[in-house]
């Protein structure tokens, strides 16, 4: 593109020198080109993301990130059950992290010791990177392996950065990250319930030791509401061997494309 866009400026001076009466048009193309190369797309809610440190407070299974941000285990995934066709594990929140300062504080002081918490934090992060991609980035690669973190950061920024600087993008879904959320359906425009719920549940491969990365993994699901032809979008935690903390191993479910909007996406706070 950068060969395209040099070319067709230099072209456009030659032509220029000589009178050529397809001077604008080629000089339009220059500038289009210059956009696409240079240009910059902003979210719509990126004036969301900052970097203010807030007071932590962790209360049992409550974390509260300032005054109002506030996350709750309310139930963890049992390894040990049965139960794989609903929800058996639950998670809610008020707002998505403010920032890369907010997610590593909840992460580091409360979802990311927890399967279920750690699970939840994956559309908070999806959010986030569509918000402003360089947070965004900074906090896949903390709740991912670095193999899962690579493969979401691909596959989100498909979904949720359009290829041009106005926004106009018919391949975007710029809500997918609102559809891993209970009560989101392409019928009311991708609106989750409030407090923002993640439901989970286990799946039939359970457990299973890895030698190979030096840990374990537990196989899970996010259960969605209506974005998907299939509901449950497999998600891999991973817990590496004396650590207290988890990472996503893999979810290329829940950045998958999902089914279109009906209406125009509110956005969540």
């Amino acid at each position: 593109m950068k060969r395209f866009f040099l070319g067709v400026t230099a072209v456009a001076a030659m032509l220029s020198l000589s009178g050529c009466e397809y001077l604008d048009q080629i000089l339009q193309l220059a500038d289009d080109a210059s956009k696409i190369i240079g240009g910059t797309y902003t979210d719509k809610w990126a004036n969301l993301v900052n970097e203010t440190q807030r007071d932590v407070k962790v209360n049992g299974n409550t974390l509260t990130y300032g005054d109002d941000h506030t996350y709750t285990i309310v139930e963890d995934i049992d390894v040990n059950s049965k139960e794989f066709n609903r929800p058996t594990a639950t998670v809610t929140f008020s707002n998505i992290p403010s920032g890369y300062t907010e997610f590593e504080a909840v992460y580091n002081n409360l979802l990311g010791k927890s399967i279920a918490g750690t699970a939840a934090m994956i559309p908070m992060a999806m959010e986030i990177y569509a918000r402003n991609t360089t947070t965004g980035e900074k906090c896949i690669k903390l709740l991912c392996t670095s193999g899962a973190a690579s493969d979401m950061i691909t596959g989100v920024k498909g979904k949720v950065i359009p290829s041009t600087t106005t926004g106009n993008d018919g391949y975007i879904e710029r809500f997918i990250s609102a559809a891993l959320l209970k009560g989101a359906k392409p019928s009311n425009a991708y609106a989750p319930d409030y407090p923002y719920t993640v439901e989970m549940t286990m799946t039939s491969n359970g457990v299973k030791e890895s030698a190979q990365e030096g840990g374990k993994v537990t196989y899970m699901s996010i259960v969605t509401s209506g974005g998907w032809s299939t509901a449950n979008r497999g998600v891999d935690i991973f817990q590496a061997n004396g650590s207290s903390q988890y990472k996503v191993y893999g979810c290329a479910g829940c950045y998958s494309q999902c089914a279109s909007i009906t209406g125009t996406w509110a956005g969540m706070k």
